[in-house]
């Protein structure tokens, strides 16, 4: 068994959709990227990347490369996840938390996990997701940023 741990952050900006876990929020910001910016999808391919020793999301997909461009991370995700299967290896589990102070993610959390265990090819009994707030407290709290964590156990060679 390996574990995985992926941490993502990126800045909230007016003019952007909202994506998270492949789902998108209504609210009156998005988050900044080259792709879709999707916090949460982006620390699930590092956590799993890092298990497996493939370094980061950045290696497999640089922002430097027009290709990924607004892409959907949730496309990452199943081409993070080919590296995983092509390894031998299979997700045991996924858990991960969100940092955001708005909009009200809770509502919502259920659809993401379908998302993220529909691109990962594993039940969604897998996959565990958490909300936290900043509690007014830094970018988070100010409502500038959102951050996510996720580890993961990969079983395998």
């Amino acid at each position: 068994m390996k574990v995985g741990f992926g941490y993502d952050i990126h800045p909230l900006t007016p003019g952007r959709k909202l994506i998270l876990g492949g789902v998108e929020i209504p609210h009156t910001k998005g988050l900044d990227g080259h792709s879709d910016a999707d916090v949460l999808t982006h620390a699930v391919c590092d956590a799993l990347l890092g298990a497996i020793g493939e370094g980061d999301l950045g290696a497999h997909f640089p922002a430097s490369d027009p290709r990924y461009k607004d892409v959907s991370s949730l496309k990452l995700l199943e081409a993070v996840m080919s590296v995983v299967t092509r390894k031998g290896c299979r997700v045991g589990n996924v858990d991960a938390v969100i940092n955001a102070q708005a909009p009200r993610l809770g509502p919502h959390l259920s659809a993401m996990k379908d998302a993220l265990a529909k691109a990962m090819g594993v039940e969604t009994a897998c996959i565990n997701l958490k909300v936290k707030s900043g509690e007014g407290q830094g970018a988070i709290g100010r409502g500038e940023a959102m951050t996510a964590q996720a580890v993961c156990l990969i079983e395998g060679p």
